[in-house]
């Protein structure tokens, strides 16, 4: 009689990076012979892909855990892995009697026990901290995220990475492309905590960014950057992108007065961001821009308040993100005088993204009456190059259009951030 298979499920919390990981261990999993469950209600393996990066986020790791406690079948298993595992391990362990198991970054996760720190995968030991070269299932939607470093050499004061996802570490381009070509996506999107940075610690320098992005656009329709450190945004980089069918650029820029962001130990200020922002629009005129700002970091005054509002108002970003300062243990915000009022932090907030929703909007309108290459990801939904996947609006566009092909859609409608369109074409476009 044959062994009866057993089941599990991943759930992952947290950023588009936390994603692959999950990725990384289910493509384990099923290795390991194990199927995929239809819900975490009958799994017997439930793991918890957990964030950490603000208090927000680990308020709803905590939550989500706790939920998927109580829904789970008698005699599955329970263990939370990611971000939190990694920062909070023992402290986690103790506080959540519920969970069976905490296993960081690496560690080997099944029903069974296995030695704990290291994984092998075809004769090759990963090491801890180190999820980048495990296998991966095919990706079931047109697009995936690839993950081409770890860690982050970067000291910005406000971020608690580096404790504990460590130092930079690239991959090889060759493995890269490998994985790339197994995905068998149209388009890819690639991420790092210090995406520009890639191959630095390789001795291999800046330019290991524009190789990678020229390689990966020989494979694949569309190629998409995640977080790009706005000091690391190069000349090549930027001719780049913008001669590309995704002229997307996402600028991790967090503050623009300048006392501020030398403050958090970052590069810049609103001038310098605007000049570039300017240059890439010379070039692509329908350049598309993400960003994210902290509000409320220490020291942050009314004057700081009001230059990053006129920046806003001047930038004219499509996405924009606000979030307010968390201190986190260890960082070297945490014990810096000049904390902002809660109150006032969220006044702030309130301010900006009243502005930005009007100038996302305002944007979304420009395109009514106009012409868009989009790729279609599932029945009904689609994106142009102005729209990340999970992260961005969407274009609504009529069901019977191809999923996993391009195809010219007329917008002739928005509603805040999504978009309307019916096609131009008969047949796909790219």
């Amino acid at each position: 009689m044959a062994a009866v298979s057993r089941t599990f499920w991943v759930e992952t919390l947290g950023c588009p990076k936390n994603q692959v990981d999950s990725d990384k261990l289910t493509g384990t999993l099923l290795g390991d012979g194990m199927l995929a469950a239809d819900s975490p209600d009958d799994a017997d393996l439930v793991v918890v892909n957990t964030c950490a990066f603000v208090e927000e986020a680990r308020e709803e790791s905590v939550a989500t855990i706790l939920a998927l406690d109580e829904s789970r079948i008698d005699g599955s298993r329970l263990v939370v892995t990611g971000c939190m595992a990694e920062r909070y391990g023992d402290e986690l362990a103790e506080a959540l009697p519920e969970v069976d198991a905490v296993s960081g970054f690496g560690v080997p996760i099944s029903l069974t026990t296995k030695p704990a720190g290291a994984l092998a995968v075809s004769g090759e030991v990963v090491p801890l901290l180190d999820l980048l070269n495990l296998p991966r299932p095919r990706s079931e939607r047109p697009w995936a995220y690839v993950k081409v470093a770890e860690g982050c050499d970067k000291a910005c004061g406000f971020c608690a990475i580096p404790s504990f996802r460590g130092p930079q570490r690239s991959r090889s381009i060759d493995s890269i492309l490998a994985e790339v070509d197994q995905l068998g996506a149209r388009e890819v999107v690639l991420i790092a905590q210090d995406l520009a940075a890639f191959g630095r610690d390789q001795g291999v320098g800046q330019k290991a960014i524009v190789e990678l992005v020229a390689a990966v656009s020989e494979r694949v329709d569309w190629v998409r950057l995640l977080y790009l450190y706005p000091s690391e945004l190069t000349d090549p980089l930027i001719e780049l992108m913008a001669a590309g069918p995704v002229p997307y650029f996402d600028l991790s820029l967090q503050h623009v007065a300048a006392p501020l962001v030398r403050r958090m130990r970052r590069w810049g200020n609103g001038e310098k961001y605007l000049q570039r922002i300017d240059q890439i629009r010379v070039l692509r005129p329908d350049a598309a821009f993400r960003s994210n700002f902290i509000v409320g970091y220490p020291g942050e005054t009314e004057s700081d308040h009001d230059e990053l509002l006129e920046f806003v108002g001047a930038a004219q970003l499509d996405w924009c993100g606000f979030f307010a300062y968390s201190a986190e243990d260890g960082t070297y915000a945490a014990d810096l005088d000049g904390q902002v009022d809660t109150t006032l932090m969220g006044d702030r907030l309130a301010e900006l993204r009243e502005l930005q929703d009007d100038i996302t909007a305002a944007r979304r309108d420009a395109l009514i009456g106009t012409e868009l290459t989009v790729l279609v990801d599932e029945p009904g939904v689609a994106r142009s190059h102005r729209e990340a996947p999970e992260i961005d609006g969407i274009i609504n566009v009529a069901e019977d259009l191809s999923v996993g092909e391009f195809h010219r859609v007329l917008i002739t409608d928005a509603a805040g951030p999504d978009l309307h369109g019916v096609s131009t074409l008969v047949g796909s476009a790219s």
